[in-house]
């Protein structure tokens, strides 16, 4: 009777207080749950506050998350007494969840501007004192994230009422959030990010509750006009509702202003992270604040990152898309929006990620519930039913199902589902029809039967199945191949009924293949799909050249397979970078049309894109948004100039026609207008970084290249004369300016940037390599640029020294050139620049640097003149110190310093008997001048003569000594082989064996076997067409290397041996 007695009503019984400390015992580690509301927590809520004044406020976020919410409303509270105080707290908090171990004080901080401070704290991260709470995987800390969000969003809501609209404490907060998310340390990035983005999120929850609010007083101040027209209720209700108004305004423009200021940058970091948490916020505050946020200014974010080269990044974007299309109410103002990207949302359902390409295929799935696409756009994707991933193959099975046999995703009601009424005979006979684009294959019908399964009750309606087999239901008319069909459904349900599966465990698909053609063409596939889902360097050629390979050393119809395949790879990307050029025009993102470009760039150095309308497409955007991003310009400049490359490889020098030849000259002239348009803007050019420095350094090299393809006198005398082109001397100057731009980025910008790609052909050695070209192929004049090159000699690091060097003795070989003339103009040249920045009052440590320059370019000039070489070429040593004396004598005193900078070594080369001719000439030049003036101008003049004198009084004792014969004891000399020319050029020219004297061996190697022609001088110029953008990066790369052997054999010696 016990058991059965009903149970008393009324209250349940209260909670004792032993069982409840059990709970909070249980959820301590929950952050911010709020407790029970007795009287007894109520106190203990109390206790908690009072502890927060030993707790800093980060390691509330730490470790106490249950607190935020008190410490949140001590700050509110705080705020009306002391503003300074709780900003700084909240700043301050901001700082140590960044990591940073910051010792800034309140006054510093609200004296300071805000760069000050936030570079002070990118300061201590490169002296890495920063700690990463944001990744960390301490357990203590699993909670942070998630606290930090809660933190901002109770600081949000509690201040709605007040500190919100005061204009100081949330534009402070703004402005360290949106400079902390532009920083260089990750970790700055990724805390900044994730406060602004929550910040954007709250404040649309209070503008949503302030916008119930002005709605509720709109209607009451139109009830309350209809009793009266004025009066206090009325004056009352209107100034609270432009407060409202008002305030709404305000919180939207911060939202826009921390779009600008985060989102905009943020959304293409290089953390894929922080772009997956951009994305995903962006979906929901389109979703929960349209009337904002619901426009093509802000969707088209969403469409651009579908084409992210992360797939996650790629998977949150579809799934804001999704949740933006489940409301009917936004499909109006998608229009645009969906007309723009549809394609790239199919395109999706095919991604090389499955969890992307299913989310893809939901997403079309709520664009066909709203009618959004047409039948033709769904063609693709049937092919994916016979996918080898089954999430695929189970997703368009769906999809299927819905828009084809059950027809019901056209309703306007997201739920219904009208086709489920229809009878199964219905449903049959529709997948019969789909069935017969599979029929010839059994094993395809299987696997379409295997997709759709799941959601077609009408297949485990046997009786229904039988009854339309045996055509005793009129309504459907069953062929030969819809009686099969239907064998194999029936099949497969059987199948399904005793557990087994409808799909084979081996794919036995299309078996009459020869198994190695299979998997060729298979592979082939692969390597083009791979072409357009990667957009980095060593994945592009590789894929390249694995298709030309197949294409040249196939056979049959694999080969006629392998050509086919490239010609619809070049067909496809033609139309992508169309398409993307048309984008951007349009005020789309730049990311699709640069990832094409690098393809195209890498298809064109393999076989020309023949295409008449591409190079006009590039040239219109080059010239009409001259604000696109650098790497953009390089790679649209790249493109124009390979297609000028291959345009001529094409024409007929024989017997050109005038058709070509007219439209080669348009593309030059074309390219030449861009080019020189960089020459002249680039040097002024304001805006600072890795990307500016590509660009001058491509428009560098394609100059060059420019150049050397049209030499005037490659094509004098010939067909194609009216192709040739020398420029004028003014651009060649302009041309050099931005070259020596280049030169001047220092060893740590370049070593930063080392490892990025491409990186070879856009660095000071290439632009040097290039310049020196032009010198050697006879493709301007010498002696502008010659001079300007060898002045750079000792002034930027071994490497430029080793390609000037190569340089230098490439010109030595040619009889007819003077090199007395270009040493002593180099000298000069380097000197007038000395004189510029004595001039200018520049640091003195620059102009001691620059002087040093000068004596060490003289010194290693001077070192070509040993040997055999320093009897041979007399003449051009006096030249030298002749043309030199007459120099530093033009402006007495001011110049009088190039005697002992530039030619007290070229003196000691010079025999006894010359000496006195030159002392003469100095001291005749001296007798009217008054030396008494100024001694220390006057300094350089006495230290030269002093060492012509000494120089012709030890040359006279050394005659004496010569005169008197000495026979050599001992051992006789080692007949040493003399190597000849090609052995002096390939092993001294980029190596060092270690002496202070290899300038000299190098250099004046030619001297020791005579001036000859220089076969070689013009090999850059004269290789074929397309092979000359590769030629500065091949020679940098074996220069590299000589470089590598040549720091491992001295160890820690200097680059350019021994200046005494």
């Amino acid at each position: 009777m016990e058991e059965m007695r009903r149970p008393k009503r009324g209250r349940p019984p209260k909670p004792r207080e032993v069982d409840y400390a059990d709970f909070m015992e249980e959820d301590d580690d929950a952050a911010g749950l709020a407790p029970p509301h007795t009287k007894r927590k109520r106190a203990a809520s109390a206790a908690a506050a009072a502890s927060l004044e030993d707790q800093p406020l980060i390691d509330i976020i730490k470790h106490n998350g249950r607190l935020i919410s008190h410490a949140v409303k001590k700050l509110v509270e705080d705020y009306e007494s002391n503003k300074n105080s709780v900003i700084f707290q909240i700043l301050a908090m901001l700082f140590e969840a960044c990591g940073a171990k910051h010792e800034i004080y309140p006054d510093y901080l609200h004296e300071s501007d805000v760069d000050d401070i936030v570079l002070s704290l990118v300061d201590l991260a490169r002296k890495g004192l920063v700690e990463d709470n944001y990744s960390t995987k301490q357990k203590d800390l699993k909670h942070f994230k998630e606290n930090l969000v809660i933190f901002w969003d109770s600081l949000v809501l509690e201040c709605q009422n007040g500190p919100l609209f005061d204009d100081t404490l949330f534009q402070k907060i703004k402005d360290y959030v949106i400079a902390l998310s532009c920083t260089p340390p990750r970790v700055y990035r990724q805390v900044a990010s994730l406060v602004g983005l929550q910040l954007v999120t709250s404040f649309i929850s209070v503008a949503k509750i302030l916008s119930g609010q002005r709605e509720t007083t709109q209607r009451q101040l139109n009830a309350e006009k209809k009793k009266q027209s004025d009066g206090p209720l009325v004056e009352s209700l209107n100034n609270r509702l432009a407060l409202t108004h008002e305030n709404i305004t305000y919180l939207e423009d911060l939202m826009r202003k921390i779009f600008s200021g985060l989102f905009m940058h943020r959304y293409r970091d290089v953390d894929p992270e922080i772009r997956m948490s951009c994305i995903k916020s962006l979906g929901i505050w389109v979703v929960s604040y349209p009337s904002l946020f619901l426009q093509d200014i802000y969707l088209k974010y969403l469409g651009w990152t579908l084409n992210d080269k992360n797939a996650g990044v790629r998977r949150t974007s579809i799934l804001a898309l999704q949740s933006l299309y489940e409301v009917d109410d936004n499909i109006p103002s998608l229009g645009l929006f969906t007309e723009r990207f549809y394609s790239r949302m199919i395109q999706l359902a095919d991604d090389i990620d499955v969890s992307v390409a299913v989310s893809a295929i939901g997403l079309i799935k709520q664009l066909l519930r709203h009618q959004l696409l047409s039948d033709d756009d769904l063609g693709p994707l049937y092919d994916l039913l016979i996918d080898e991933p089954p999430m695929i193959r189970r997703a368009i099975g769906e999809l299927v199902y819905d828009h084809l046999i059950a027809q019901n995703i056209k309703t306007s009601q997201p739920g219904a589902r009208d086709g489920e009424n229809e009878p199964s005979e219905v449903h049959i006979g529709r997948m019969l029809q789909i069935l017969r684009e599979f029929s010839e294959d059994p094993v395809l019908s299987s696997y379409v039967i295997d997709d759709i399964w799941d959601d077609m009750k009408a297949m485990r309606d046997w009786r229904c199945m039988i009854s339309v087999l045996l055509d005793e239901n009129p309504g459907i008319e069953l062929t030969d191949m819809d009686g099969t069909n239907l064998v194999r459904m029936l099949h497969a349900s059987a199948k399904k009924a005793v557990g087994e599966r409808i799909i084979p465990a081996m794919d036995n698909r299309k078996l009459y293949y020869n198994k190695g053609q299979k998997h060729f063409k298979a592979a082939i596939d692969l390597i083009t799909d791979a072409f357009f889902k990667h957009g980095e360097k060593d994945a592009l050629r590789s894929c390249i050249k694995a298709i030309t390979f197949c294409c040249t050393e196939c056979q049959a119809d694999l080969k006629d397979y392998a050509e086919n395949k490239l010609k619809n790879l070049e067909d496809e990307l033609v139309l992508k970078v169309k398409t993307a050029i048309k984008e951007v025009e349009a005020g789309d993102d730049e990311y699709s049309l640069l990832v094409n470009l690098k393809r195209l760039y890498e298809l064109q150095l393999s076989k020309p894109v023949k295409n008449d309308s591409l190079f006009e497409d590039m040239y219109r955007i080059l010239s009409h948004l001259r604000d696109m991003d650098n790497e953009v310009k390089s790679f649209l400049l790249l493109n124009m100039y390979l297609q000028v490359a291959w345009c001529l490889h094409v024409i007929d020098g024989e017997n050109p026609s005038e058709t070509s030849i007219d439209e080669l000259l348009s593309k030059q002239s074309s390219l030449f207008d861009q080019l020189y348009y960089y020459l002249v803007v680039l040097p002024t050019y304001q805006k600072e970084g890795r990307s500016t420095t590509v660009l001058s350094c491509r428009v560098c090299i394609i100059t060059v290249e420019m150049w050397c393809l049209f030499k005037k006198s490659k094509y004098s005398s010939t067909r194609l004369e009216s192709l040739g082109y020398l420029p004028q001397v003014d651009m060649v100057q302009k041309f050099w300016k931005l070259c020596e731009q280049q030169l001047n980025i220092s060893d740590e910008t370049e070593d930063e940037d080392a490892n990025e790609e491409y990186i070879e052909d856009t660095n000071r050695d290439a632009v040097m390599i290039a310049a020196a070209k032009l010198v050697l192929a006879d493709t301007i004049p010498k002696d502008y640029l010659g001079p300007e090159i060898v002045s750079h000699y000792a002034s930027h690091g071994a490497s430029t020294t080793e390609i000037i060097k190569h340089l230098i003795t490439s010109l030595k070989k040619n009889a007819d050139f003077d090199m007395g003339a270009l040493f002593y103009e180099a000298l000069r040249r380097l000197y007038e620049r000395y004189m510029t920045q004595v001039n200018d009052g520049e640091n003195q440590t620059l102009i001691s640097k620059s002087y040093s320059e000068c004596q060490d370019l003289a010194i290693r000039l001077a070192r070509s003149y040993v040997g055999a070489a320093r009897t041979k070429n007399k003449s051009e040593i006096l030249k030298i110190i002749q043309d030199g004396v007459s120099f530093a004598f033009a402006d007495l005193p001011n110049q009088l310093s190039f005697l002992e900078a530039a030619l007290l070594p070229f003196v000691s080369k010079l025999a006894s008997a010359d000496i006195p001719d030159i002392l003469a000439d100095v001291e005749k030049r001296t007798r009217d001048a008054n030396m008494n003036e100024d001694q220390s101008v006057w300094r350089p003049y006495f230290t030269f003569v002093e060492h012509l004198r000494e120089k012709h009084a030890k040359n006279e004792v050394l005659q004496e000594e010569e005169e008197k014969p000495v026979k050599r004891r001992g051992r006789p000399r080692k007949v040493r082989d003399v190597p000849n020319v090609s052995d002096v050029r390939g092993k001294k020219l980029f190596k060092d064996d270690g002496n202070n004297s290899s300038d000299e061996d190098s250099i004046s190697a030619s001297d020791h076997h005579g001036h000859g022609e220089d076969e070689d001088s013009d090999d850059d110029a004269n290789q074929p067409l397309i092979n000359t953008i590769r030629s500065s990066a091949a020679k940098l790369r074996s220069l590299k290397v000589s470089q590598q052997g040549t720091s491992s054999r001295k160890g820690a010696a200097g680059p350019s041996g021994s200046n005494s």
